[in-house]
């Protein structure tokens, strides 16, 4: 678990709203500073408007780590990885979740609606608390970050 009270951004669709307050909640009683991006009423919204918001969010360091929800996360999904240095991972159960930080450090958990609460919390909390490796992962992800200059049309940062 971190030591310094980490800074969370969360946003859903009007699907999952409620979902979200659980999962806000729950990373909130870890010791996290959870920042809500809306919406605030499950009147029916567009999805990738809180997926840029989140993502935006990390992707400029304003926070370090972000939450989506939708129906199915696939949406969210999509639109977060949109932005340079977001690592969005659509997580269907506990063992994705700790395997997405591990191995990939997602620095978003995406999940959907359907999950449920007590499933979204328990990975919200793994995600949280699950440290990244490092190593040949990170590698990985250096390769990930050069695909992402070379489409910008700049060179890699880690060269």
């Amino acid at each position: 678990m971190p030591t310094v009270r980490e800074k969370i951004v969360i946003a859903s669709d009007h699907r999952g709203i409620a979902l979200k307050a659980a999962v806000a909640a729950r990373l909130e009683q870890l010791g996290a500073e959870v920042m809500d991006m809306g919406p605030a009423t499950d009147a029916s919204v567009d999805y990738p408007v809180y997926a840029r918001r989140v993502a935006q969010a990390v992707s400029q360091g304003e926070c370090s780590r972000g939450v989506l929800i939708c129906g199915s996360g696939i949406g969210m999904s999509i639109a977060a990885n949109k932005f340079r240095g977001v690592r969005a991972a659509l997580c269907h159960d506990v063992r994705t979740a700790e395997m997405c930080r591990r191995h990939n450090n997602a620095n978003i958990l995406v999940m959907g609606e359907s999950a449920g609460e007590a499933l979204a919390r328990e990975m919200a909390v793994i995600w949280f608390e699950t440290a990244f490796e490092g190593g040949r992962h990170q590698q990985r992800l250096d390769l990930i970050a050069e695909i992402e200059h070379d489409l910008a049309g700049e060179p890699p940062e880690h060269i």
